[in-house]
Protein backbone atom coordinates (compact mmCIF):
# COMPACT_ATOMS: atom_id res chain seq x y z
CA UNK A 1 0.00 0.00 0.00
CA UNK A 2 1.02 3.59 -0.92
CA UNK A 3 0.48 4.10 3.05
CA UNK A 4 0.65 1.99 6.56
CA UNK A 5 -2.29 0.14 7.24
CA UNK A 6 -2.84 1.28 10.07
CA UNK A 7 -4.07 5.01 8.70
CA UNK A 8 -7.48 3.12 6.85
CA UNK A 9 -7.86 1.58 10.44
CA UNK A 10 -8.00 4.71 12.06
CA UNK A 11 -9.61 6.24 9.14
CA UNK A 12 -12.30 3.72 9.51
CA UNK A 13 -12.38 4.48 12.99
CA UNK A 14 -13.27 8.25 12.69
CA UNK A 15 -15.58 7.67 10.03
CA UNK A 16 -17.64 5.65 12.21
CA UNK A 17 -17.46 7.80 14.99
CA UNK A 18 -19.08 10.03 12.42
CA UNK A 19 -21.73 8.40 11.48
CA UNK A 20 -22.42 6.51 14.45
CA UNK A 21 -22.61 8.87 16.85
CA UNK A 22 -25.29 7.37 19.20
CA UNK A 23 -22.01 4.86 19.73
CA UNK A 24 -18.80 6.30 19.89
CA UNK A 25 -17.52 5.02 22.62
CA UNK A 26 -17.86 1.49 21.14
CA UNK A 27 -16.76 2.55 17.68
CA UNK A 28 -13.53 3.92 19.25
CA UNK A 29 -13.14 1.09 21.61
CA UNK A 30 -13.47 -1.23 18.66
CA UNK A 31 -11.11 0.85 16.43
CA UNK A 32 -8.09 0.74 18.99
CA UNK A 33 -9.05 -3.03 19.68
CA UNK A 34 -7.96 -3.31 15.75
CA UNK A 35 -4.89 -1.17 15.44
CA UNK A 36 -3.75 -2.92 18.44
CA UNK A 37 -4.50 -6.56 17.46
CA UNK A 38 -2.42 -5.13 13.70
CA UNK A 39 0.58 -3.96 15.19
CA UNK A 40 1.33 -6.90 17.61
CA UNK A 41 1.39 -8.96 14.70
CA UNK A 42 1.91 -7.43 11.59
CA UNK A 43 3.59 -4.03 13.02
CA UNK A 44 5.39 -2.21 15.50
CA UNK A 45 4.77 0.21 18.19
CA UNK A 46 7.45 3.21 17.03
CA UNK A 47 10.16 0.71 16.58
CA UNK A 48 9.64 -1.54 19.55
CA UNK A 49 7.79 -5.19 18.36
CA UNK A 50 5.19 -7.09 20.30
CA UNK A 51 3.83 -6.22 23.57
CA UNK A 52 7.22 -4.67 24.53
CA UNK A 53 5.88 -2.10 22.14
CA UNK A 54 2.41 -1.52 23.26
CA UNK A 55 3.73 -1.44 26.98
CA UNK A 56 6.43 0.75 26.22
CA UNK A 57 3.75 2.85 24.17
CA UNK A 58 1.21 3.10 26.98
CA UNK A 59 4.00 3.86 29.62
CA UNK A 60 4.79 7.13 26.99
CA UNK A 61 1.02 8.09 27.23
CA UNK A 62 -0.28 7.62 30.89
CA UNK A 63 0.65 10.76 32.48
CA UNK A 64 -1.37 12.42 29.34
CA UNK A 65 -3.75 10.14 29.83
CA UNK A 66 -4.46 10.21 33.33
CA UNK A 67 -4.73 13.83 32.95
CA UNK A 68 -7.35 14.13 30.08
CA UNK A 69 -9.49 11.72 32.18
CA UNK A 70 -9.09 13.10 35.89
CA UNK A 71 -9.76 16.73 33.89
CA UNK A 72 -12.68 15.53 32.00
CA UNK A 73 -14.72 13.58 34.96
CA UNK A 74 -13.37 16.56 37.24
CA UNK A 75 -14.78 19.70 35.53
CA UNK A 76 -18.19 17.66 34.14
CA UNK A 77 -18.26 17.21 38.41
CA UNK A 78 -17.47 20.94 39.17
CA UNK A 79 -19.75 22.20 35.90
CA UNK A 80 -22.64 20.80 38.18
CA UNK A 81 -21.33 22.63 41.03
CA UNK A 82 -21.55 25.54 39.42
CA UNK A 83 -25.17 24.45 38.39
CA UNK A 84 -26.54 24.15 41.96
CA UNK A 85 -25.06 27.06 43.13
CA UNK A 86 -27.67 28.97 41.04
CA UNK A 87 -24.89 31.44 40.04
CA UNK A 88 -25.61 30.70 36.46
CA UNK A 89 -29.48 32.19 37.34
CA UNK A 90 -27.80 35.65 38.24
CA UNK A 91 -26.02 35.95 35.15
CA UNK A 92 -28.96 37.66 33.06
CA UNK A 93 -28.50 40.79 35.70
CA UNK A 94 -25.16 41.49 33.72
CA UNK A 95 -25.52 39.99 30.58
CA UNK A 96 -27.29 42.38 27.70
CA UNK A 97 -30.51 41.05 27.28
CA UNK A 98 -30.30 40.79 23.34
CA UNK A 99 -27.66 38.48 21.03
CA UNK A 100 -24.57 40.91 22.61
CA UNK A 101 -25.87 38.75 25.71
CA UNK A 102 -24.47 35.70 23.86
CA UNK A 103 -21.48 37.15 22.24
CA UNK A 104 -20.82 38.17 26.01
CA UNK A 105 -21.08 34.74 26.96
CA UNK A 106 -18.38 33.74 24.39
CA UNK A 107 -16.23 36.21 25.24
CA UNK A 108 -16.32 35.28 29.11
CA UNK A 109 -15.58 31.46 27.66
CA UNK A 110 -12.32 32.88 25.71
CA UNK A 111 -11.28 34.91 28.69
CA UNK A 112 -11.81 32.23 30.97
CA UNK A 113 -9.74 29.97 28.81
CA UNK A 114 -6.79 31.92 28.57
CA UNK A 115 -5.54 31.31 32.63
CA UNK A 116 -8.08 28.24 32.94
CA UNK A 117 -7.83 24.77 31.14
CA UNK A 118 -9.75 25.19 27.70
CA UNK A 119 -12.24 21.85 28.92
CA UNK A 120 -12.92 24.18 32.68
CA UNK A 121 -13.79 27.16 30.27
CA UNK A 122 -16.12 24.86 27.95
CA UNK A 123 -17.59 23.04 30.53
CA UNK A 124 -18.41 26.24 32.38
CA UNK A 125 -19.42 28.26 29.38
CA UNK A 126 -21.92 25.17 28.25
CA UNK A 127 -23.50 25.22 32.04
CA UNK A 128 -24.52 29.00 31.99
CA UNK A 129 -25.81 28.74 28.26
CA UNK A 130 -28.25 25.97 29.76
CA UNK A 131 -29.04 28.62 32.70
CA UNK A 132 -29.65 31.77 30.25
CA UNK A 133 -31.19 30.01 27.58
CA UNK A 134 -33.73 27.81 29.38
CA UNK A 135 -31.72 24.29 28.43
CA UNK A 136 -32.66 25.42 24.91
CA UNK A 137 -29.05 25.52 23.39
CA UNK A 138 -28.15 25.98 19.83
CA UNK A 139 -26.37 23.30 18.25
CA UNK A 140 -24.30 26.28 16.79
CA UNK A 141 -23.84 27.93 20.03
CA UNK A 142 -22.37 24.23 21.58
CA UNK A 143 -19.53 24.82 18.63
CA UNK A 144 -19.31 28.28 19.12
CA UNK A 145 -18.45 27.70 23.29
CA UNK A 146 -15.77 24.72 22.18
CA UNK A 147 -14.15 27.24 19.77
CA UNK A 148 -13.89 30.30 22.51
CA UNK A 149 -12.46 27.95 24.69
CA UNK A 150 -10.11 26.62 22.18
CA UNK A 151 -9.06 30.28 20.41
CA UNK A 152 -8.85 31.30 24.04
CA UNK A 153 -6.55 28.84 24.93
CA UNK A 154 -4.54 29.08 21.89
CA UNK A 155 -2.34 32.07 23.03
CA UNK A 156 -1.50 31.28 26.42
CA UNK A 157 0.75 28.77 27.84
CA UNK A 158 -1.70 27.56 30.86
CA UNK A 159 -4.34 27.43 28.33
CA UNK A 160 -4.12 24.32 26.46
CA UNK A 161 -1.88 21.31 26.74
CA UNK A 162 0.00 22.02 22.76
CA UNK A 163 0.95 25.34 24.20
CA UNK A 164 2.48 24.17 27.29
CA UNK A 165 4.29 21.37 25.49
CA UNK A 166 5.57 24.19 23.30
CA UNK A 167 6.69 26.69 26.59
CA UNK A 168 8.14 23.12 28.23
CA UNK A 169 10.40 22.91 24.86
CA UNK A 170 11.82 26.20 25.34
CA UNK A 171 9.18 28.32 23.24
CA UNK A 172 8.49 31.64 25.95
CA UNK A 173 5.47 32.96 26.58
CA UNK A 174 5.30 36.30 25.00
CA UNK A 175 5.90 34.43 21.66
CA UNK A 176 3.16 32.14 21.86
CA UNK A 177 0.48 35.26 22.93
CA UNK A 178 1.13 36.12 18.81
CA UNK A 179 -1.41 33.54 18.55
CA UNK A 180 -4.06 35.72 19.77
CA UNK A 181 -4.20 37.89 16.57
CA UNK A 182 -5.40 35.11 14.76
CA UNK A 183 -7.76 34.13 17.79
CA UNK A 184 -9.52 37.38 18.47
CA UNK A 185 -10.26 37.65 14.46
CA UNK A 186 -11.37 34.03 14.62
CA UNK A 187 -13.42 34.95 17.25
CA UNK A 188 -15.51 37.87 15.76
CA UNK A 189 -15.99 35.41 12.57
CA UNK A 190 -17.82 32.54 14.61
CA UNK A 191 -19.28 34.36 17.69
CA UNK A 192 -21.38 37.58 15.70
CA UNK A 193 -23.54 34.46 13.93
CA UNK A 194 -23.65 31.84 16.84
CA UNK A 195 -25.27 34.66 19.43
CA UNK A 196 -27.79 35.35 16.65
CA UNK A 197 -28.23 31.95 16.24
CA UNK A 198 -29.28 31.27 19.88
CA UNK A 199 -31.19 34.51 20.24
CA UNK A 200 -33.45 33.51 17.13
CA UNK A 201 -33.52 29.67 18.66
CA UNK A 202 -34.10 30.40 22.52
CA UNK A 203 -33.82 34.40 23.56
CA UNK A 204 -31.88 34.89 26.64
CA UNK A 205 -33.73 34.93 29.88
CA UNK A 206 -34.14 38.78 30.45
CA UNK A 207 -34.49 38.41 34.53
CA UNK A 208 -33.23 36.09 37.25
CA UNK A 209 -35.97 33.90 39.02
CA UNK A 210 -36.96 35.79 42.20
CA UNK A 211 -36.15 33.29 44.62
CA UNK A 212 -32.58 32.50 43.64
CA UNK A 213 -30.10 31.99 46.20
CA UNK A 214 -26.55 31.54 45.12
CA UNK A 215 -25.03 28.76 47.13
CA UNK A 216 -21.92 30.27 48.43
CA UNK A 217 -20.13 26.91 49.64
CA UNK A 218 -20.36 25.66 46.56
CA UNK A 219 -19.06 28.50 44.81
CA UNK A 220 -16.05 28.59 47.26
CA UNK A 221 -15.47 24.31 46.19
CA UNK A 222 -15.40 26.00 42.81
CA UNK A 223 -12.89 28.54 42.97
CA UNK A 224 -10.58 26.38 45.43
CA UNK A 225 -10.83 23.63 42.58
CA UNK A 226 -9.95 25.96 39.74
CA UNK A 227 -7.16 27.61 41.71
CA UNK A 228 -5.79 24.10 41.99
CA UNK A 229 -5.72 23.02 38.43
CA UNK A 230 -3.86 26.49 37.98
CA UNK A 231 -1.06 26.00 40.40
CA UNK A 232 -0.68 21.92 39.64
CA UNK A 233 -0.50 23.47 35.77
CA UNK A 234 2.61 25.84 36.74
CA UNK A 235 3.95 23.71 39.54
CA UNK A 236 4.01 20.99 37.16
CA UNK A 237 5.34 23.29 34.24
CA UNK A 238 8.72 24.44 36.21
CA UNK A 239 9.60 20.96 37.13
CA UNK A 240 10.79 20.77 33.12
CA UNK A 241 11.70 17.44 32.46
CA UNK A 242 10.37 15.90 35.85
CA UNK A 243 6.71 17.42 34.56
CA UNK A 244 5.79 14.71 33.02
CA UNK A 245 6.23 11.78 35.16
CA UNK A 246 2.93 12.27 37.30
CA UNK A 247 -0.32 13.50 36.58
CA UNK A 248 -0.18 16.39 38.84
CA UNK A 249 -3.50 18.61 37.34
CA UNK A 250 -5.92 15.83 37.20
CA UNK A 251 -4.41 14.34 40.81
CA UNK A 252 -4.95 17.76 41.75
CA UNK A 253 -8.87 18.47 40.85
CA UNK A 254 -9.76 14.88 42.00
CA UNK A 255 -8.41 15.00 44.87
CA UNK A 256 -9.87 18.39 45.92
CA UNK A 257 -13.21 17.31 44.98
CA UNK A 258 -13.20 14.23 47.02
CA UNK A 259 -11.60 16.39 50.03
CA UNK A 260 -14.64 18.99 49.92
CA UNK A 261 -16.96 16.57 49.58
CA UNK A 262 -18.18 16.47 53.39
CA UNK A 263 -18.35 20.38 52.81
CA UNK A 264 -20.58 20.35 49.49
CA UNK A 265 -21.20 16.38 48.46
CA UNK A 266 -21.09 16.83 44.50
CA UNK A 267 -23.50 14.91 42.35
CA UNK A 268 -22.08 12.01 41.20
CA UNK A 269 -24.75 10.85 38.89
CA UNK A 270 -22.61 12.76 35.93
CA UNK A 271 -19.57 10.80 36.93
CA UNK A 272 -20.98 7.37 34.24
CA UNK A 273 -21.32 9.76 31.40
CA UNK A 274 -18.31 12.07 31.78
CA UNK A 275 -16.54 9.10 32.65
CA UNK A 276 -17.61 7.43 28.87
CA UNK A 277 -16.93 10.69 27.03
CA UNK A 278 -13.60 10.46 28.70
CA UNK A 279 -12.74 7.08 27.73
CA UNK A 280 -14.19 7.39 24.38
CA UNK A 281 -11.54 10.37 23.92
CA UNK A 282 -8.65 8.69 25.62
CA UNK A 283 -9.31 5.72 22.85
CA UNK A 284 -8.81 8.29 19.75
CA UNK A 285 -5.72 9.57 21.18
CA UNK A 286 -4.30 6.35 21.84
CA UNK A 287 -5.52 5.26 18.56
CA UNK A 288 -3.54 8.41 17.13
CA UNK A 289 -0.37 8.33 18.89
CA UNK A 290 0.07 4.64 17.39
CA UNK A 291 -0.32 5.88 14.04
CA UNK A 292 3.49 5.71 12.48
CA UNK A 293 3.95 9.34 11.73
CA UNK A 294 8.02 10.02 11.54
CA UNK A 295 8.06 13.40 10.06
CA UNK A 296 5.72 16.10 8.66
CA UNK A 297 5.84 18.30 5.85
CA UNK A 298 8.50 20.95 5.60
CA UNK A 299 7.56 23.82 8.08
CA UNK A 300 5.57 26.51 5.91
CA UNK A 301 2.47 28.71 6.50
CA UNK A 302 1.08 26.17 3.96
CA UNK A 303 1.91 22.65 6.13
CA UNK A 304 0.57 24.79 9.58
CA UNK A 305 -2.96 25.42 8.06
CA UNK A 306 -3.01 21.96 6.99
CA UNK A 307 -2.13 20.52 10.29
CA UNK A 308 -5.02 22.68 11.68
CA UNK A 309 -7.82 21.24 9.54
CA UNK A 310 -5.47 17.42 9.96
CA UNK A 311 -6.54 18.54 14.14
CA UNK A 312 -10.24 18.39 13.82
CA UNK A 313 -9.78 14.67 13.49
CA UNK A 314 -6.09 13.28 14.18
CA UNK A 315 -5.39 14.18 17.67
CA UNK A 316 -3.12 17.48 18.24
CA UNK A 317 -0.72 16.18 20.68
CA UNK A 318 1.26 13.77 18.76
CA UNK A 319 1.36 16.39 16.05
CA UNK A 320 2.47 18.92 18.34
CA UNK A 321 5.81 16.99 19.46
CA UNK A 322 6.27 16.14 15.78
CA UNK A 323 6.16 19.69 14.86
CA UNK A 324 8.89 20.07 17.98
CA UNK A 325 11.24 17.86 16.78
CA UNK A 326 11.05 18.97 13.21
CA UNK A 327 11.83 22.57 14.18
CA UNK A 328 11.20 25.85 11.51
CA UNK A 329 7.43 26.68 12.57
CA UNK A 330 6.24 29.80 13.42
CA UNK A 331 5.25 28.78 16.86
CA UNK A 332 2.15 31.07 17.37
CA UNK A 333 0.54 30.35 14.05
CA UNK A 334 1.19 26.44 14.70
CA UNK A 335 -0.68 27.03 18.53
CA UNK A 336 -3.71 28.85 16.89
CA UNK A 337 -3.83 26.33 14.27
CA UNK A 338 -3.60 23.10 16.07
CA UNK A 339 -5.72 24.64 19.18
CA UNK A 340 -8.51 25.92 16.99
CA UNK A 341 -8.59 23.39 14.48
CA UNK A 342 -9.82 21.13 16.44
CA UNK A 343 -13.06 22.62 17.10
CA UNK A 344 -14.48 22.25 13.51
CA UNK A 345 -15.22 18.52 15.10
CA UNK A 346 -16.91 17.63 18.38
CA UNK A 347 -14.14 14.96 18.91
CA UNK A 348 -11.22 17.09 17.68
CA UNK A 349 -10.46 18.82 20.73
CA UNK A 350 -10.82 17.89 24.82
CA UNK A 351 -13.24 20.91 25.20
CA UNK A 352 -15.90 19.56 22.58
CA UNK A 353 -16.06 15.89 24.38
CA UNK A 354 -16.11 17.79 27.59
CA UNK A 355 -19.41 19.84 26.37
CA UNK A 356 -21.34 16.97 24.77
CA UNK A 357 -20.99 15.19 27.67
CA UNK A 358 -23.65 18.12 28.76
CA UNK A 359 -24.81 17.98 25.69
CA UNK A 360 -25.27 14.24 24.28
CA UNK A 361 -27.46 15.32 21.37
CA UNK A 362 -24.53 17.80 20.17
CA UNK A 363 -23.04 14.50 19.06
CA UNK A 364 -23.26 14.87 15.10
CA UNK A 365 -20.62 15.61 13.17
CA UNK A 366 -22.79 16.54 9.85
CA UNK A 367 -25.11 18.73 12.58
CA UNK A 368 -22.05 20.31 13.97
CA UNK A 369 -20.89 21.14 10.71
CA UNK A 370 -23.62 22.02 9.49
CA UNK A 371 -24.87 24.29 11.92
CA UNK A 372 -21.17 25.28 12.86
CA UNK A 373 -20.07 26.95 9.64
CA UNK A 374 -19.24 29.89 11.08
CA UNK A 375 -16.01 27.91 13.25
CA UNK A 376 -14.36 26.70 9.71
CA UNK A 377 -14.83 30.33 7.90
CA UNK A 378 -13.79 32.00 11.67
CA UNK A 379 -10.14 29.66 11.27
CA UNK A 380 -9.61 30.73 7.69
CA UNK A 381 -9.98 34.00 8.35
CA UNK A 382 -8.00 34.02 11.68
CA UNK A 383 -4.76 32.33 10.20
CA UNK A 384 -5.01 35.19 6.81
CA UNK A 385 -5.12 37.86 9.38
CA UNK A 386 -2.54 36.34 11.47
CA UNK A 387 -0.03 35.98 8.31
CA UNK A 388 -1.25 39.76 7.37
CA UNK A 389 -0.55 41.63 10.13
CA UNK A 390 2.16 39.88 11.68
CA UNK A 391 3.94 37.86 8.75
CA UNK A 392 5.37 34.21 8.83
CA UNK A 393 8.37 33.95 11.35
CA UNK A 394 9.85 30.60 11.40
CA UNK A 395 11.14 29.78 14.93
CA UNK A 396 9.98 33.30 16.45
CA UNK A 397 12.26 36.18 17.98
CA UNK A 398 11.19 35.43 21.49
CA UNK A 399 12.94 31.94 21.62
CA UNK A 400 14.40 31.12 25.58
Amino acid sequence: MPFPFEFVLFGATLLGVALLHRHTLGVASFGLLLIVAYKLVFADFHGIAGPAGLVDQLAYEWVLLVNLFCLLVGFAVLSRHFQLSQLPQLLPRVLPDDWTGGLALLALVFVLSSFLDNIAAAAIGATAAAAVYRQRVHPGYLVAIVAAANAGGSGSVVGDTTTTMMWLDGVAPLELLRAYVAALAAFFVFAIPAARQQQRFSPIVREPPPDVRVDVARVIVIVLVLVGAIAANVYADSLTARGDAFPFIGATVMSLLLLLTPWRRPDWAVVPGAARGALFLLALVVAASMMPVDSLPEASPQATFGLGLVSAVFDNIPLTRLALEQGGYDWAALAYAVGFGGSMLWFGSSAGVAVTNLFPEARSAGQWLRQGWHVAVGYVVGFLVFLLVLGWQPEGPYLE
